[in-house]
């Protein structure tokens, strides 16, 4: 006679041992260590989602593209951690209400609002920043897209590693653009 309740006894006390998270996170050390680095924000009713943003402060227009490199301008982006901030304290939340879920749904929904609107801030901002990067190395250098793509996929480093190889690669364009409006003024 064959046993019928061992595999539902053993379906029960594995679920109890395992702990169940709605999101997979990076551990909460290496999360806090990352939102240590960024400046809490007041509450703004516009932005409301967003609780932090970078030390640095923006170099003017006017500044070159290897000084902003050195600013941090070009940095893995931020929203990123707030992101994985904000799944952890869902995932506590989760742990709290006991995995009911109908109940977390009602009662949280503005952090799984702030979790997509995060993630959207990220993936928005990380574009916009790779684009910008090639755009700058392109107009500096004189690249075409497909020697910009070929240089970032075989070059392993950082940024300001890339700036500096392409640099040493690449002549760098001898006359400068005129810009368009009134002339800088000269200091004597």
């Amino acid at each position: 006679m064959q046993n019928t309740w061992l595999p539902q006894y053993l379906f029960v006390y594995c679920a109890i041992l395992i702990k169940v998270m709605l999101y997979s996170t990076h551990t909460p050390e290496l999360i806090d260590k990352q939102i240590s680095r960024l400046q809490p924000l007041n509450y703004n009713q516009f932005r409301w989602w967003r609780r932090f943003d970078t030390k640095y402060k923006p170099l003017p227009k006017g500044a070159s593209f290897y000084q902003r490199i050195r600013n941090g301008e070009f940095e893995f982006s931020h929203y990123f951690w707030q992101a994985q901030h904000c799944e952890h304290e869902i995932n506590q939340k989760y742990l709290e209400c006991h995995s009911d879920m109908q109940k977390m749904l009602e009662k949280y929904a503005v952090d799984f609002a702030r979790r997509k609107r995060l993630w959207e801030d990220f993936h928005t901002h990380e574009t916009d920043m790779l684009d910008s990067i090639c755009k700058n190395f392109m107009r500096e250098f004189g690249l075409t897209k497909e020697q910009y793509m070929l240089e970032v996929e075989t070059f392993d480093g950082t940024l300001e590693e890339l700036y500096i190889h392409i640099q040493r690669k690449y002549p760098t364009l001898t006359t400068k653009v005129e810009r368009r409006g009134r002339p800088k003024k000269q200091t004597i």
